[in-house]
């Protein structure tokens, strides 16, 4: 132990300690903080009792030899963060609602697992999780497209799976590794849109005390060494500050495993040595754990900038990997945005953000993914819908959306979703059992819900170039035309020429309405308003470009592969569309590009379900 952990108790307890750490763990379920500490304090005594009266198995020395170290070094008992705790419930309530349903958690209980064939391309197992997964792999798309423009996403096989080195050099590829760096990127990026001051990363940890059923057969005195493995459990996690809050950086953390270590080498005796690796926080990747089990283990580490966080990531890389990866991030980003925020945004707490039946998000848990706000609706800034204000997408987003629910006249996503800041747009379906129809489910449909199995990205980044005054123009009056029949009321006229800021004195007004509208109808067409306000209207758009689409459901793609399929787009003139119904595919592109075609390079045919 070195100096500063030989000081004084006080200083090492201090908020600003490199050794501190916040806490949520089995008081997740606790109604208040003391009770929680007493019954922490009442197990590992009894454990430490236990291995006293355990003579045979050498336990008790080490235990003794562990609580030894910890009052030596300083470290104060443990102290429960209340506020994670309280945080941690409301937010299982946001997301579940009352209970858990134990099939649909295990539908969500998955890690972040690349494709075999495509380095970049995320695997999503089963249905539900595509409300995280697909938002993810947006931001991974739209980092690689932006800062890494050597590697070309669309070069299709041979190129793109060659192990030819001549190929390779021409065609260079992405690697696995770099694709590890790059999701915890894209994870960080959606933390960052939270605008947190600071970030509050989830785990869960392993049940203190509890050694596995294998390490107790491997102890060379049987049963008796169990107890004081466990107690060497407690002890070691306690005596290193593992539960002691308020902050916790990469280096802390280090720091404090290495602790633990010399506390254990210090006391190490052979039901110790057995106990080593029960004292891990993480658990088995490959144990499965109840709804119950899984939220009394959460546990949350603090940081206070953005590049801590990712360190923290790269140096524990599996926890993103592990069985509850994904569920273990989601949880993450609800605390950095702060439970009651988020409830504040949802407005409608009723209902729970995860289905009880089939597990898809709702479009408030797509959002918070998507933008950092958990507003219910994709349309632009406010509507007033029957005398209430709902609040949609408030500022053009990094990553886009487009829904086939928009052709179907369910919803209408707004311009800040459909031209983001980056060309990658998140699509939503109308079925929410992406994958899973298969398997005797019912399909169903709903207006606040789609699937988010796909992603549509390019390369060609003026898709996304600043607007032109004509597409400002069409953006404005489409506004004030929210079921999309192109035309407004003439009385409307008024208020668009000054969203536009264009003359909007009366007189002038009034001029105009004669002119756009001669037979007095009371409407005023589009087409009319733009001839007359933009008449050498200028696309910024190019009229033919490469998409790629992603699907990260094995099933939907061919031979179970998940990887990236390209086409070239084509914009076809005037604003005519056909509605092609038995191609979803073209149907949901066509809410962002009215007159696109698209020819798909192979005969595999990318599908939205």
């Amino acid at each position: 132990m070195n100096e500063q952990q030989r000081s004084d108790g006080e200083e090492s307890a201090s908020p600003k300690s490199a050794a501190s750490m916040t806490v949520a763990s089995s008081a997740l379920e606790s109604q208040n903080t003391e009770a929680a500490l007493a019954s922490a304090g009442a197990d590992e005594s009894q454990a430490s009792a236990s291995t006293s009266r355990s003579g045979a198995g050498g336990g008790g020395g080490s235990v003794k030899g562990a609580a030894a170290a910890a009052t030596a070094s300083g470290v104060q008992p443990p102290q429960l963060n209340v506020n994670d705790v309280r945080e941690l419930r409301e937010i299982k309530q946001l997301l579940w609602g009352d209970n858990v349903r134990e099939d649909v958690f295990k539908r969500w209980s998955q890690g972040f697992e690349f494709s075999e064939v495509e380095p970049s391309a995320l695997v999503q197992k089963q249905g539900g999780p595509c409300a995280v997964i697909a938002p993810v792999q947006a931001y991974l798309l739209k980092i690689i497209i932006m800062d890494m423009p050597s590697i070309n996403l669309s070069e299709v096989s041979p190129h793109r799976f060659s192990h030819s080195k001549a190929i390779q050099n021409e065609f260079p590829q992405i690697t696995y590794d770099q694709c590890q760096n790059l999701l915890i990127q894209a994870l960080c990026n959606i933390l960052k849109n939270c605008r947190a001051p600071r970030y509050r990363i989830v785990n869960v940890q392993r049940r203190r005390g509890n050694a596995p059923e294998a390490t107790k057969e491997r102890s060379p005195a049987g049963s008796a060494a169990a107890p004081g493995a466990a107690a060497v459990s407690a002890a070691g996690l306690d005596a290193a500050g593992i539960d002691l809050a308020t902050e916790a950086t990469p280096a802390s953390v280090r720091d404090l495993s290495q602790q633990h270590h010399h506390l254990q080498e210090s006391s190490r005796s052979p039901s110790a040595a057995a106990a080593t690796e029960a004292a891990s926080y993480d658990p088995d990747p490959l144990c499965e754990l109840s709804p119950e089990e899984f939220h009394e283990r959460l546990h949350t580490l603090h940081f206070d900038d953005y590049e801590a966080v990712a360190r923290y990531y790269m140096d524990n890389y599996n926890q993103l990997a592990q069985t509850y990866g994904v569920l273990l991030f989601m949880y993450s980003v609800f605390l950095t945005k702060g439970a009651e925020q988020v409830a504040t945004e949802i407005s409608d707490t009723s209902e729970p953000l995860i289905h009880s039946t089939y597990g898809y998000g709702a479009q408030s848990l797509i959002n918070l993914m998507l933008t950092g706000r958990a507003v219910a609706h994709v349309w632009d800034n406010e509507q007033d819908v029957g005398g209430l204000k709902l609040r949609g997408i408030c500022e053009q987003s990094d990553i886009g959306f487009i829904t086939l629910m928009e052709q179907m006249r369910y919803c209408t996503v707004g311009s800040f979703y459909k031209n983001p800041r980056y060309p990658v747009w998140v699509m939503g379906s109308d079925t929410h059992l992406t994958g899973e129809s298969a398997e005797g489910f019912p399909e169903e449909t709903s207006v606040d819900n789609p699937s988010l199995s796909a992603v549509l990205f390019s390369n060609e980044k003026r898709l996304v170039s600043p607007e032109t005054p004509s597409e400002t123009g069409r953006r404005i009056f489409k506004s004030y035309d929210p079921e999309g029949n192109n035309f407004i009321s003439s009385t409307m006229l008024r208020e668009v020429l000054a969203a536009l800021n264009l003359v909007s004195e009366p007189a002038y007004v009034s001029l105009m309405q004669k002119r756009l509208d001669p037979e007095n109808l009371g409407i005023i067409l589009l087409n009319a308003f733009m001839d007359e306000f933009f008449p050498l209207e200028r696309r910024s758009t190019p009229d033919t470009f490469e998409l790629l689409h992603y699907n990260g459901i094995p099933g939907s793609n061919d031979n179970n592969k998940v990887r990236y399929y390209c086409g070239s787009a084509i914009l076809l003139e005037g604003d005519l569309k056909s509605i092609c119904t038995s191609n979803p595919m073209v149907t949901c592109l066509q809410t962002k590009w009215p007159n696109i075609e698209i020819n798909w390079h192979e005969s595999h045919m990318p599908s939205l379900n």
